[in-house]
């Protein structure tokens, strides 16, 4: 059990210092979701003035609305670029040198995800305290009680970058791969606008976006930050979360770099 533990404080460690080092994917996470809460926010708030959130029966203003979301924008950019350092670490050997471990190799790809999941907190919860300072403020509960359901989410994200990756056999086609991914499933889902109102749009905008695996991640973190309870949401994220992980663990190859560079 020791040689566990002192491999996943190593695993984090690893991954601690790369954000450390890294400091502009610190800036770069922050000031996707600020540009669209401090400008895209109020330009909406100005045209839709408030906006009604179903299930909780009330109005909210847009800029509470779209902070889950915009938090979760930050667990899918994160997720996607720790399925870069993947690949990255792929190329140059790296993983292959943490495979020769005893422990098992799902063990260690778990950790890896964790870690990642992990900074991506940091990045979140330092986002909502702009946001608290700038005056949009969740309950106080409500981010602690959201702690578990942004975990979860970021471990799924991180799971599908995961699993993604193992499919790009070279690291020059990452950036065309993950923009297929990324704005579709940010997109097409609730984070910036509520379903019953993408159903009076369009009856199959609004199925696309309820099918949307990052809507349910969306859900499960507002309902969670609002100290509301989303069981359906919730079980799609936890089956989700378990599926990408089981695939991607089954899919990975550290040989593929190996494999390209032979041929």
């Amino acid at each position: 059990m020791n040689a566990y533990w002192q491999c996943f404080n190593g695993i984090v460690l690893r991954e601690w210092l790369r954000f450390v080092l890294q400091r502009t994917r610190f800036l770069s996470a922050l000031v996707r979701p600020l540009l669209w809460l401090l400008v895209f926010a109020a330009g909406f708030r100005a045209a839709l003035g408030i906006a009604i959130i179903e299930p909780y029966d009330t109005y909210i203003p847009y800029e509470v609305y779209i902070i889950p979301g915009l938090a979760c924008m930050i667990l899918l950019f994160n997720g996607m670029q720790g399925s870069l350092s993947m690949v990255y670490d792929r190329e140059m050997g790296s993983m292959r040198v943490l495979l020769t471990s005893p422990l098992p190799r799902t063990f260690l790809l778990c950790s890896k995800l964790l870690a990642t999941s992990l900074i991506s907190l940091l990045q979140v919860y330092a986002f909502l305290a702009i946001a608290w300072v700038y005056g949009v403020q969740p309950p106080a509960l409500g981010l602690v009680i959201a702690l578990p359901a942004l975990l979860l989410v970021a471990l799924m994200l991180s799971a599908l970058g995961l699993l993604l990756s193992n499919a790009i056999r070279q690291l020059e086609n990452f950036a065309g791969v993950m923009n297929f991914v990324i704005f579709p499933l940010f997109f097409l889902s609730s984070a910036l606008y509520p379903l019953w109102k993408m159903r009076e749009s369009s009856e199959w905008l609004y199925w696309l976006c309820a099918l949307n695996p990052f809507t349910h991640a969306v859900e499960t973190v507002r309902f969670a930050l609002y100290e509301r309870f989303n069981p359906l949401a919730l079980a799609v994220c936890v089956g989700l979360t378990l599926l990408f992980v089981l695939l991607a663990v089954l899919t990975f190859n550290p040989q593929h770099a190996v494999l390209r560079k032979s041929n």
